[in-house]
């Protein structure tokens, strides 16, 4: 059974229940001072607590995404690897590729006809030039499967995790399927498709969309391998206009660095609780190899001072109370308002903290803006 299984959680809960009960029922006989009696009342304190914090931590990953199985969750995630080459040139000439290996209903009224709730697709994704392979889900609006619609392309709006997350925390945790398929309904934004999925493409690694010099080139996987992949699969315009792209926290760091360096391919690009420079810790290892051009570049401040500016629309969201990047937050609005063309818009909560619940009330205003400045030409 998967980490995320329902089951897991289910029988982790009924374990420390039992324990519990147990514990409570055994007390009597093991209330005694000789050791055995001690050692009993450790083990089952000790048996309990550990069961306890199993359920937690269980439920924690299914609602917020932290890892996607066991592998994962200890560092030996091995499913969904990454194929580097080296020398920065397409090996063989061998093209990309985007294949579909599951369909499912999104969560709607009606949801099991996609041409009213849309669809979900899992595909597999590998970069004809980075040769990254990484795991998506498409969300297609009941628009895509209409008769009426049938020659229609659609805007494309890639939507990211933060670091370590799941892709499946975008559907389940997030909501953006669902969230988009209402605001289209009630004519609040036009129908998008989302390609929703981790920015971790080298797991455990966390690579902080850096094309990381003799590893994982992972800009280049996001600013051209995939939306030529998704190109190519789907009906969606092609111009830069028609592409936007979203994230939280890592994720909303991608979003903002990825639409400024690459305005020919994102028209537009949101930060849900972004930071502004890549950093460098265990979980990134070095990401820069004593590269300052590379270093500075993933500065995205130093990035507006020193650069001419993108052509690009760009969204931040902070809090007054609850989040830390609230001031730098404000720093980055002011120096891109000094920076045209680039353009700047922001949602600034009163209080919210750097979790799910924060990004859920951000999100409907999100997709509406990204709507607005996206065509489906």
């Amino acid at each position: 059974m998967g980490l995320t299984s329902n089951k897991v959680l289910a029988l982790a809960v009924l374990f420390a229940v039992l324990l519990f009960a147990g514990t409570v029922v055994c007390w009597p006989r093991l209330a005694r001072r000789d050791p055995r009696a001690v050692a009993g009342r450790v083990a089952l304190l000790t048996a309990t607590q550990v069961a306890v914090f199993v359920s937690v931590g269980l439920g924690a990953n299914q609602a917020f995404g932290f890892y996607a199985s066991w592998a994962d969750l200890f560092g030996r995630e091995s499913g969904q690897g990454v194929v580097v080459d080296h020398d920065g040139h397409d090996a063989g000439g061998t093209a990309g590729s985007l294949e579909v290996v599951d369909t499912g209903q999104v969560n709607v009224p009606g949801g099991a006809r996609p041409r009213t709730g849309g669809q979900l697709q899992k595909v597999d994704l590998v970069g004809r030039r980075t040769r990254i392979a990484s795991r998506a889900y498409v969300y297609l609006p009941p628009e895509y499967f209409q008769p009426r619609h049938r020659t229609r392309t659609f805007p494309v709006a890639v939507v990211l995790t933060g670091y370590p997350g799941t892709a499946e925390a975008l559907i389940k945790g997030l909501h953006y399927p669902q969230t988009a398929h209402a605001l289209a309904k009630d004519g609040r934004m036009q129908p998008m498709i989302l390609v929703m999925m981790r920015p971790t493409v080298a797991p455990p690694r966390d690579t902080e969309c850096v094309d990381v010099p003799g590893g994982p080139r992972t800009e280049s996987f996001f600013a051209e391998d995939l939306p030529d992949a998704v190109s190519h699969h789907y009906r969606v315009g092609r111009k830069p206009v028609s592409w936007g792209i979203v994230g939280d926290s890592t994720g909303g760091y991608c979003a903002l660095k990825l639409a400024m360096h690459h305005p020919r391919t994102y028209a537009a690009g949101a930060g849900l609780s972004p930071y502004y420079r890549a950093p460098t810790d265990r979980t990134t290892g070095d990401l820069f190899h004593g590269d300052e051009e590379l270093r500075n570049s993933a500065d995205l401040m130093w990035y507006l001072r020193h650069r001419p500016a993108p052509d690009t629309s760009l969204l931040v969201s902070s809090s007054r109370q609850g989040e830390s990047n609230y001031r730098e937050t404000l720093r980055f609005i002011d120096l891109v308002e000094a920076r045209k063309p680039t353009r700047i818009s922001s949602i600034i909560l009163d209080s919210g903290g750097h979790n799910f619940n924060t990004w859920r009330r951000e999100i409907p205003a999100t997709l509406q803006w990204l709507s607005g400045r996206l065509s489906d030409r």
